[in-house]
């Protein structure tokens, strides 16, 4: 298994910031996760809002936890209202470090690989979050997986 080494995360970091100047994105935080959880590499833009960096933790950190893009975590809670009980206890159980919203990507070595880390994006709509995660990931030549 590949490791994720602090050079691919900064790439990450620094494509998935790319990605949202060049689509006009409100000011971002990103989180890359190592497989263990560690935090691996971060950035918060000028003028993200202060919230923003436990955010994009929290969705990582989430979609890690989980197995699965934290979209499909979202999409569990809205579709499955017997779930809502399911994350109250799974936030209470993390220290409330899980983020039920689009925005935390799985990284894979490759398609179907296994999974090495995890990106988390918050500052704009969630699903600009997660396209910017997406193309931070794939700058460094890994596989995201948002669900």
């Amino acid at each position: 298994m590949a490791e994720l080494t602090l050079k691919l995360a900064m790439t990450i970091v620094e494509a998935a910031l790319r990605k949202a100047r060049e689509t006009s994105c409100a000011p971002l935080a990103v989180a890359v996760l190592d497989a263990g959880g560690h935090l691996k590499a971060f950035a918060r833009e000028d003028g993200a809002g202060i919230i923003r960096p436990q955010i994009a933790l929290g969705k990582a950190w989430g979609a890690l936890g989980m197995g699965v893009g934290s979209r499909m975590l979202a999409r569990r809670v809205v579709d499955q209202p017997q779930q809502q009980a399911f994350f109250t206890a799974l936030n209470a159980m993390s220290d409330g470090r899980v983020v039920p919203a689009a925005g935390g990507v799985l990284i894979r070595e490759g398609a179907g690989g296994p999974v090495i880390g995890a990106v988390g994006i918050s500052g704009d709509i969630s699903d600009k979050d997660e396209a910017c995660a997406v193309a931070g990931i794939a700058a460094a030549k890994l596989i995201g997986d948002t669900g």
